[in-house]
């Protein structure tokens, strides 16, 4: 169930959601944790995409002001295998796979073109209040090729649970609804959380 408290054996806690695709074949699940002083953003999709299966997990560190540190993308997309390492500086310059890639300088999130959940990093770090709206440059990890390229968002909150999400300059625009932990509960014609 989505939004529910599990009980870590450490003793912290972590919000765990579970999504359906609503655009073709596919669920994926996520976990938000927190480390000493770090945020832990973990998941596995599990989808159908131009009729070839995909299962990716990833994990996002970010630190306690929600500013992307790495990330690791691992699985298979139909008979390829995945392996993606991510890390940004305290220059906020970005690498994928130990590669520099210049194209994102200076962006603060990550973004996973195949997943809901890296919604919640801008919306967790931005905290806006109710009618506030803020832009994001986010490094976007595009899928199915795998490259970072630079995306232009913004969000704008218009209650504790709805957002107006726009990107590429707003000719890509939803209403989305969120839980108390940001996790994206509803995504028109992309993702519905189940069990809500």
């Amino acid at each position: 169930m989505s939004g529910v408290l599990a009980a870590h054996a450490d003793g912290l806690t972590a919000k765990t959601i579970l999504w359906s695709r609503q655009d073709r074949a596919g669920h994926e699940s996520a976990r938000l944790s927190r480390l000493d002083s770090n945020w832990h953003l973990a998941g596995t999709a599990v989808f159908a995409h131009d009729q070839q299966p995909c299962c990716l997990a990833y994990h996002i560190t970010c630190d306690s002001s929600w500013q992307t540190r790495n990330g690791k993308v691992t699985g298979w997309f139909g008979s390829r295998t995945i392996d993606i390492t991510l890390s940004v500086d305290a220059s906020r310059r970005w690498s994928l796979n130990g590669v520099e890639c210049p194209e994102v300088a200076g962006c603060i999130d990550l973004d996973l073109n195949f997943s809901p959940s890296t919604n919640l990093l801008p919306i967790r770090r931005l905290a806006l209040e109710d009618g506030q709206q803020a832009q994001v440059h986010a490094a976007w990890l595009r899928f199915p090729d795998f490259t970072l390229a630079p995306l232009s968002q913004t969000y704008r909150r218009h209650s504790a649970e709805r957002y107006r999400y726009e990107s590429a300059g707003g000719s890509f625009a939803r209403e989305i609804e969120v839980n108390s932990a940001g996790f994206v509960t509803s995504y028109p014609d992309f993702w519905q959380a189940e069990g809500e």
